[in-house]
């Protein structure tokens, strides 16, 4: 499979080395390419969650773990954990200093990363308090098993949220997006990515993802309740909630 190619077929080894390829500026471009929507993603996606101290939250598909940083400002002990290892080195690289200042005075202590498949997680039954996904589940081969297996590992009463990019809710917004997906975020990406082909391939698989209601009877079928989501940005992102 081509990296650029957004198919149900695609290979983990080769999306995994596509994110190895784009970690040294990743953060920046999505920074750039969502015009500093990132930011309030995130911040949303911690607001989501009831978390805070003696909780244990697992971010997966964490990237360099900018979102983890974000969940561990409730206080809660929260994991990194992607597949790519390109991200995981990035992520220490630039969290280690500012975990470690954190620890010092008293907020939050360093962020552990995790190298991990979503879908074959090394972690027990029941074992942690939430589970949070932003802007990954597209990118795992079996996106159901992906969802079956966070409702394993996440103890009775926890939570999951899924940050993930969705279909806008007003029509003519809709096609503007499709048209800055296609066209424009290719050429930006260019000026600003180490790897704008990855870009290619993320504007692909937004277009082929299910949309809001989709997403919620998929999140229901692997066992989670309670399943809600809130657009954000207009529906360029949904953020979906459940209980375990």
């Amino acid at each position: 499979m081509s990296a650029t190619r957004a198919g149900l077929d695609r290979d983990p080894s080769a999306v995994a080395r596509m994110f190895d390829g784009v970690a040294a500026r990743y953060d920046v471009t999505n920074t750039v390419l969502s015009f500093g929507r990132d930011r309030a993603w995130r911040r949303a996606t911690r607001e989501a969650l009831t978390i805070g101290p003696g909780d244990v939250v697992l971010d997966i598909a964490a990237g360099t773990g900018v979102s983890t940083v974000e969940l561990a400002r409730t206080g809660a002990t929260c994991l990194a954990a992607d597949f790519s290892l390109g991200m995981l080195r990035a992520g220490r690289a630039k969290h280690g200093g500012d975990a470690a200042r954190r620890s010092s005075t008293g907020g939050g202590g360093a962020v552990p990363y995790l190298a991990a498949d979503a879908m074959r997680l090394p972690l027990p039954d029941a074992s942690v308090d939430a589970v949070v996904m932003s802007f990954g589940l597209r990118n795992v081969v079996e996106p159901d098993a992906a969802l079956a297996e966070f409702a394993r590992v996440t103890r009775p009463g926890g939570t999951l949220a899924i940050c993930e990019f969705s279909t806008p809710t007003w029509t003519p917004f809709r096609r503007v997006y499709t048209d800055y997906l296609m066209r424009a975020l290719p050429r930006v990406a260019r000026a600003v990515s180490s790897n704008p082909d990855a870009y290619v391939y993320l504007a692909e698989s937004i277009r082929a993802w299910p949309d809001q209601p989709a997403l919620a009877r998929r999140i229901t079928a692997a066992g989670w309740q309670a399943v809600s989501w809130r657009d954000l940005t207009g529906g360029i992102v949904a953020l979906h909630t459940a209980v375990r």
